[in-house]
């Protein structure tokens, strides 16, 4: 069948007639990296396929706020095809690329093989739980909109059924909240989190008491926000004690059952009685890092992340690029590796992109030197940023990290909305997203190993029925008020039957 011809699909239509010969490049990943090597191939004779397990750019800066009721998903998502797919040269394609043959210039994507002239990798991160994957059941990462929606009904049912629940002990526990890890994540939400519990639901809930919230901040080092100057990680422990969040320092998570964690800390075991629990500690690599080192024998860090070459290609392999959370870049002035945020990567994207684009057009290469704009975290009404040595706080450092934000964010349309809502929520305190909607909890293994397209859960943990983690939290902790031992029915991993009574966690 003949297509028009502005319209292509890989090797089985021609592109258009000026790219019916051009190189093909294959983007896998649509998230700033990506999206950014695609723009800056906008002009150069190839074309372009851009692959993604999902249809929209994520900014996963901003997920914290969808969980916490602050923006809805529409505003930090921007589907792919209005980013890029007006591009004469862009085919975007949902799918999950499984397997690459770098030696027959191969990927195999959704069951299928296609060739490629350059290959750009930039399928990002997902969440690790450092050997301890039954943990996800019960404290989600914040890694993709459900996560963030799945973090948001847990705190909003269990304040629903604190507005039900006469005993103060008992409501005490449904509004405790941990949050383990204390990057900017981990801070981001604590604060979120304290505005949504204290502030915005004070006049919505009447049987509840603000000032009863606890929020218990955990991380390993012995200061928040470890990768800034010391003096701005006091500042955002200082705008985190006003607001009541607890932080324990050099914390770790020995076990995690449904509402309670416990946590070594060098005054000994804390056990903390919690119905909600939030998971930002830790990150790994794409799968796809794995497989590419089986395939090429390429090295990694200790993290997994892709070892590359000043132009982000892998040894011997020139024509594949590395780019975002996937590749460990430390060809930098300081030696330091590129960090995993959106700006180093909207950078290094767009330097692979004019870099292809100078390869297939013969001319001079252009050369990566990385501009390091700092970092920023906000806190509540108030933010900390270190910006090439000037460091801002509070009210200031707010402004900063909105303008930046703001800036990074792909779409007009997000960036006025979110500039709306965050003007009113100043303002007002208040939250526009705290819907209770969607099926909750059978997401929580989307982004496991073994997860598979389109979008089903793996084998990994996962809730048989609806709100039994909320529920499971609760029997245990009303086993804990009794006196009673638990039952290994309580603690039990394994799958049960939605019409079983008891809750049970996968």
């Amino acid at each position: 069948m003949q297509m028009a011809s502005n319209h292509y699909f890989l090797e089985l239509e021609p592109p258009a007639e000026r790219l019916r010969h051009a190189p093909h490049v294959v983007i896998v990943g649509g998230g700033f990296a990506g999206v950014h090597a695609c723009k800056a191939l906008a002009k150069a004779d190839v074309r372009i396929t851009l692959i993604d397990k999902r249809n929209f750019n994520l900014f996963q800066p901003l997920l914290y706020q969808v969980a916490t009721g602050l923006v809805s998903r529409s505003d930090v998502a921007t589907p792919l095809r209005e980013l890029v797919g007006k591009q004469d040269n862009v085919q975007v394609l949902l799918g999950e690329v499984t397997t690459v043959n770098p030696e027959g210039k191969q990927i195999v994507f959704n069951g299928k093989a296609y060739s490629y002239d350059h290959l750009i990798l930039a399928t990002g991160s997902g969440s690790t739980y450092f050997g301890h994957e039954n943990w996800r059941t019960f404290a989600p990462p914040m890694k993709i909109l459900e996560h963030a929606e799945e973090i948001r009904r847990r705190l909003l049912m269990a304040m629903e059924q604190a507005e039900q629940t006469p005993n103060p002990e008992a409501r005490q526990f449904l509004q405790t909240v941990v949050i383990v890890g204390a990057g900017p994540s981990g801070c981001e939400m604590a604060g979120a989190v304290s505005e949504l519990m204290r502030w915005a639901l004070n006049n919505a809930f009447k049987q509840l008491d603000p000032q009863k919230t606890r929020i218990v901040l955990v991380d390993p080092g012995d200061r928040v926000l470890r990768a800034m100057p010391a003096e701005l990680s006091e500042a955002a422990l200082k705008a985190l004690e006003r607001d009541g969040i607890e932080y324990l320092p050099q914390g770790r998570v020995q076990t995690m059952r449904p509402g309670e964690v416990v946590i070594s800390s060098p005054d000994g075991d804390v056990r903390v009685q919690a119905a909600t629990v939030i998971w930002t500690a830790g990150v790994k690599p794409s799968h796809l890092g794995q497989k590419l080192t089986e395939a090429t024998g390429c090295d990694v860090d200790r993290g997994g992340r892709v070892i590359v070459n000043p132009d982000f290609s892998i040894p011997s392999h020139p024509e594949i690029r590395i780019a975002g959370d996937l590749c460990s870049y430390s060809h930098t002035v300081n030696g330091r590796p590129l960090p995993g945020m959106a700006a180093p990567a909207k950078q290094a994207g767009t330097f692979i992109g004019k870099d292809i684009a100078a390869i297939v057009a013969g001319g001079s290469r252009p050369t990566f030197r990385y501009v390091d704009f700092g970092s920023m975290a906000v806190v509540h009404a108030s933010a900390v940023a270190d910006l090439h040595g000037f460091k801002f706080s509070g009210r200031i450092g707010l402004l900063l990290w909105a303008i930046v934000h703001l800036a990074l964010i792909p779409n007009r349309e997000n960036r006025i909305t979110l500039s709306i809502k965050w003007l009113y929520a100043l303002a007002t305190r208040q939250r526009a997203s705290v819907l209770l909607t969607g099926m909750p909890s059978q997401h929580l293994a989307l982004d496991a190993e073994d997860a598979h397209f389109p979008m089903a859960s793996g084998t990994g943990p996962s809730i048989a029925e609806p709100d039994a983690a909320l529920k499971a939290a609760m029997d245990y902790y009303a086993h804990q008020l009794s006196g009673l031992p638990q039952t290994q029915e309580l603690l039990d991993t394994k799958e049960a039957s939605v019409a079983d009574s008891e809750a049970a966690i996968k």
